[in-house]
């Protein structure tokens, strides 16, 4: 627990300290750039999150019983495959957003 405290931390010292370097080259004007680039992070933070959790439940059930890697391998993979999909999809939505 204390390490997800820590890593916790660390993300909004990151995002705290970065807002700053993204309003000094616009002249501070909060348009939808911010919105972005709050997506898209949150977006890879999350798929991450997703697809890792993906993935372990998946080497676990292997480990369990090897004579069901096989079924195990395809569901896993078109997890993997929805959650990346969903982090593009919201990668070109931040595009769209900054492009307007």
């Amino acid at each position: 627990m204390n390490k997800k405290l820590q890593t916790a931390a660390r993300v909004g010292a990151l995002f705290v300290l970065s807002t700053g370097l993204a309003f000094a080259e616009d002249g501070g004007n909060m348009g939808p750039g911010i919105g972005a680039g709050l997506a898209v992070g949150l977006a890879a933070l999350g798929g991450g999150f997703g697809q890792g959790k993906t993935a372990s439940a998946a080497l676990e059930g292997m480990a369990r019983n090897p004579q069901a890697a096989g079924n195990l391998q395809t569901p896993m993979v078109l997890g993997l495959v929805f959650t990346e999909t969903l982090t593009l999809f919201s990668f070109a939505i931040a595009y769209l957003l900054t492009s307007k």
